[in-house]
């Protein structure tokens, strides 16, 4: 599960970059009852999405030339430097090279073999989530990939995570934990990029999902502020209920509410 523990390779952040940065605000402000605290000019913009006082995610203004419209999920790492450089001897790409964000932290933006990106946070005075899991909070991340084998090989190189195929009715599901942790400590799953028509167009790609107290209700907030639902709601045994949504600027991210039994 995604903890406040900032165990290196699990997810400790979560930003959001678009071109309307009010709109994204008054959206999610909308659907999860997020706040917003600008930063100062030193941050170019950048400020942090609050519930109840507690860190859940970050948004920042982004043009056109500098990419569409979207959530990045973030890893620790111990170092950054050396994280990196495992990721691009494992096949990955550095889209934005290993940099310090003020006296935060340090933090790096890549790609793996198939294109999807990622960041690497190494904490200065910013470790990270403040809240994560219940509802408002990151609760799980999925990556849809083409090929699901060099997935597991390229971020077990790059991040040391480990796998486990969890059997569901209708096939497998692979799942994800730090390194030296069992599948207790999971935190999200390897898909294939044909399983999910509302995710194979994005291509390769990481979602957020977010968990909330009401999937339905989120999901009718999203489209009454102007976002999208992609697929569902719809609920799964052993999982709970979910859907995929976007936000009015095209920005993916998802939603659920965990099986009470599964907690």
């Amino acid at each position: 599960m995604i903890t406040t523990d900032f165990v290196h390779g699990a997810p400790t952040w979560l930003d959001l970059g678009t071109p309307d940065l009010d709109g994204a605000v008054a959206f999610y402000g909308g659907v999860f009852g997020w706040q917003f605290r600008p930063g100062g000019a030193e941050t170019g913009g950048y400020g942090m999405f609050l519930l109840d006082g507690r860190t859940v995610a970050g948004g920042m203004t982004v043009t056109a030339d500098q990419g569409a419209p979207a959530w990045t999920v973030y890893f620790g790492s111990a170092d950054a430097d050396a994280t990196a450089k495992a990721a691009e001897q494992a096949g990955g790409t550095a889209l934005l090279q290993p940099m310090d964000v003020l006296d935060q932290g340090r933090m790096a933006i890549l790609a793996d073999p198939t294109g999807a990106s990622f960041g690497l946070w190494q904490p200065g005075q910013h470790r990270g989530f403040g809240h994560v899991t219940q509802d408002g909070g990151l609760n799980w991340v999925e990556l849809y990939t083409p090929d699901v084998a060099a997935a597991r090989e390229f971020y077990g190189s790059a991040l040391g995570w480990g796998t486990f195929d969890v059997e569901f009715p209708g096939g497998s599901y692979t799942t994800v934990n730090p390194a030296g942790q069992d599948e207790n400590a999971m935190f999200g799953g390897i898909v294939p990029l044909d399983a999910d028509p509302a995710e194979a167009q994005a291509g390769p790609h990481w979602t957020p999902y977010i968990h909330v107290p009401d999937v339905d209700a989120a999901a009718e907030a999203a489209q009454r502020l102007g976002g999208t639902v992609r697929s569902g709601p719809v609920s799964m045994a052993g999982v709970g209920r979910l859907a995929k949504l976007a936000d009015p600027s095209g920005a993916g991210f998802a939603v659920i509410k965990g099986d009470p039994e599964q907690t």
